[in-house]
């Protein structure tokens, strides 16, 4: 069996962003040269997270309203008592990014076949950024032969 692993770096431009990263992921198998067997990715933030959907403009926007009625930003969350907290005095208040996070997770696992990332005829590989704009990182490790 064979591995690979690489980071690679997605630049967010807004607080609450869903990104397809689906080619990038599948440019990364390519590079691995593993034909078949399984990726691994994994977000390396608390308040991104990694799903496998549809990426279809309206259904993104129903995504965004979805969360922000379930954890809307303007909540009231004891961890933004950021005075109460040992933290840098910048910190953000962002609990609610947090909770998004939660709920969906911060990695996926797709099996690998024939060099390609296997995703159903509607699904990508999406980031969500919920704390956004950033410079975030995410983890690919694919392994196989």
């Amino acid at each position: 069996m064979h591995t690979h692993h690489q980071l690679i770096t997605v630049a967010t431009e807004k607080s609450f962003e869903l990104l397809d990263i689906t080619p990038q992921l599948s440019n990364v198998i390519k590079q691995s040269g593993i034909e078949n067997g399984i990726v691994s990715i994994n977000s390396q933030h608390t308040t991104t997270a990694l799903t496998v959907n549809e990426f279809e403009s309206r259904l993104l926007n129903d995504i965004e309203n979805f969360f922000k009625e379930v954890a809307p930003p303007e909540g009231r969350y004891l961890h933004n008592d950021i005075h109460l907290r040992d933290c840098p005095p910048d910190e953000p208040e962002n609990a609610h990014a947090h909770l998004i996070a939660m709920m969906l997770g911060n990695s996926e696992s797709l099996a690998v076949v024939a060099g390609s990332p296997q995703l159903g005829t509607y699904q990508s590989l999406i980031l969500a950024e919920l704390d956004g704009p950033c410079e975030r990182k995410v983890s690919i490790q694919v392994m196989g032969q």
